[in-house]
């Protein structure tokens, strides 16, 4: 069983749908016993970054959600369920993240350039492992089938700096090269939407759903 993390955050159903659709079986849950017996977890989220910090520490999901990391049960940040990872945010200045990947995320700021804030609609996915990896590696098999330049729905303005650039999966580019997913054991996220991002977001969830190997 997938569980999706509910701390008030995002439309929940919307990513259990497309899980159900490519074979997923995902239950809403918002309790320590509700990760407990999951085998995967979604954390999912739209809004700020100090809310959402503060409605999980309220749930008291903070330390579960670390423990299922460490047990090695597998995990998929979604948009701001990405940006929680990290330590801290330039939107909610002195709140704590989940601090399970050093770095924090900043705002994009352009000062010169024709772009807007927030960074909204498609835009591409630059992949940060070589196919040869992809076919090797079963921890990597998340991005199977989802071809260098695919288009991704984004709705963000801010975005994660990890201190190790090794984890970041894929990046995009819009004013500059942000990472747009983190890979890392058995720790993955996305900046974008995969659920809103048609046949090759779904395909990244049908990847997500099915067994990877140990």
């Amino acid at each position: 069983m997938i569980a999706i993390i509910d701390y008030g955050m995002g439309n929940l159903r919307s990513v259990q749908k497309a899980l159900e659709t490519v074979g997923g079986r995902a239950k809403i849950v918002s309790t320590k016993s509700g990760l407990s017996i999951a085998e995967k977890i979604i954390l999912p989220g739209v809004g700020a970054f100090g809310d959402a910090m503060k409605e999980l520490r309220r749930l008291k999901l903070v330390e579960p959600i670390k423990e299922a990391i460490r047990e090695g049960k597998t995990f998929l940040g979604l948009c701001l369920g990405l940006q929680l990872l990290f330590e801290t945010s330039a939107e909610s200045p002195g709140v704590k993240g989940l601090g399970i990947l050093k770095g924090r995320v900043k705002r994009f700021e352009f000062r010169n350039q024709k772009l807007k804030v927030p960074h909204m609609g498609w835009n591409n996915i630059k992949l940060q492992i070589t196919n040869y990896k992809l076919q090797t590696n079963p921890k990597s098999k998340i991005l199977t089938n989802v071809p260098d330049g695919s288009y991704m729905y984004f709705v963000h303005s801010y975005y994660a700096e990890p201190k190790d650039k090794s984890v970041i999966l894929a990046t995009t580019d819009y004013g500059i090269n942000f990472a747009s997913g983190i890979w890392k054991d058995n720790i993955y996220a996305f900046q974008f939407h995969p659920e809103k991002s048609q046949k090759i977001g779904l395909q990244i969830l049908k990847n997500f759903v099915s067994p990877q190997p140990d």
